[in-house]
């Protein structure tokens, strides 16, 4: 196998503190392998490989990215080449070959590429068209198979957490029912892991369906040991029993994916209706994308972007790096995304969370 000399790195997806570490790993530790293994970097994930915007990337341009949070390569979160759409009125055409083009003008022996299922399920495609390429697991939700953690879940669970702490005092000042949405989609890790580091008395997770009256009575049991405030924890994917997920329209792009969120304030209104409390609802949103990645998420998005070269290097490709426990290993790129990695509801945490009178609404 001859040596590989060009590699691209793309961030594709939701941003999320990490993504600039992992940039950093990828071009310190490729430029150190001997033979030095150039990068370049592809502009806002797939679509710079399918309209060609690209740059190199020297160990000058990675200086002091390591602590701030987004990317400077740039994402997007809509533009599948499979299903391009130029323009918001255009019809979705296949770019594939666009993409293929530019990865033989450029040279590159493989593309790194870090994001989260849907960027993932994009590089299998790409993998089974002949495309060398690697994945870096991203993804704030931390629902991707084959790691038991993604960098960006650990910031993003920090901010949820703050945000809990901070509600309490002012619920307990004003006794209300005071709810915090958290992000996730149809995994329930941030909402379980902030509700319980930060005290939550209800945790609602799309992984158990909630009833209404369960809340309430939860509520009213609260109020009647003298606890006249309660904080409810709400992942964005959670729903009713025999409900549907709430959503606020579609994403853009050809998919049309639906967009979660506002749930919380439904759950509101059928509080107060039922209990005549008074309730406020606060909905982090992209607060929890944002800012500087916790000191977890930069030495794991450090590994993940060592690692990754490591395996372009041996020719390893179509795999992803993964975390088990406190190994590091890869799995391949099929495996991570053949199904969401979503809350046990009779796994330990739900257990543990239970037994410290949690109530999950069911």
């Amino acid at each position: 196998m001859s040596p590989i000399r060009r590699i691209g790195i793309l961030t594709a997806g939701g941003d999320c503190p990490g993504l600039n570490a992992v940039i950093r790993a990828v071009v310190k530790s490729a430029l150190r392998r001997n033979p030095p293994i150039q990068v370049l970097g592809i502009q806002d994930g797939f679509t710079g490989l399918v309209e060609n915007r690209t740059q190199s990337l020297e160990e000058g341009d990675v200086s002091g990215i390591l602590v701030r949070g987004g990317t400077i390569l740039g994402t997007s979160n809509r533009d599948n080449p499979f299903k391009y759409v130029s323009t918001p009125d255009a019809k979705p055409r296949d770019r594939s070959q666009d993409v293929l083009g530019n990865i033989k003008k450029h040279k590159l022996d493989g593309v790194i590429a870090v994001g989260g299922d849907g960027t993932l399920r994009c590089a299998l495609e790409f993998e089974r068209l002949g495309v060398n390429i690697i994945g870096v697991p991203k993804t704030i939700d931390n629902d991707l198979c084959g790691t038991d953690v993604t960098f960006g879940f650990d910031s993003a669970l920090a901010v949820a957490t703050d945000a809990v702490d901070r509600l309490h005092s002012t619920a307990e000042s004003h006794h209300r029912v005071l709810i915090c949405e958290v992000m996730g989609r149809y995994a329930g890790w941030i909402a379980l892991h902030a509700g319980m580091a930060g005290g939550g008395d209800i945790i609602l997770i799309p992984e158990i369906a909630y009833s209404i009256e369960r809340i309430c009575e939860s509520i009213h049991r609260r109020e009647k040991r003298g606890r006249s405030f309660s904080i409810i924890v709400v992942a964005e994917g959670a729903k009713p029993m025999g409900g549907k997920f709430v959503t606020q329209g579609h994403y853009e792009g050809a998919d049309k994916r639906p967009r979660l969120g506002g749930v919380s304030h439904q759950i509101a209104e059928q509080i107060e209706k039922r209990t005549g409390d008074e309730v406020r609802v606060v909905i982090l949103g992209h607060l929890q994308r944002g800012g500087t990645p916790t000191a977890f998420d930069r030495w794991l998005a450090t590994q993940f972007g060592v690692r990754a070269v490591i395996l372009a290097e041996k020719g390893q490709w179509g795999r992803m790096v993964s975390l088990r426990g406190t190994h590091f290993s890869d799995v391949p790129i099929a495996e991570a995304v053949q199904q969401l990695r979503r809350v046990d509801p009779q796994g330990d945490s739900v257990e543990a969370a239970r037994a410290v009178g949690t109530s999950f609404g069911d």
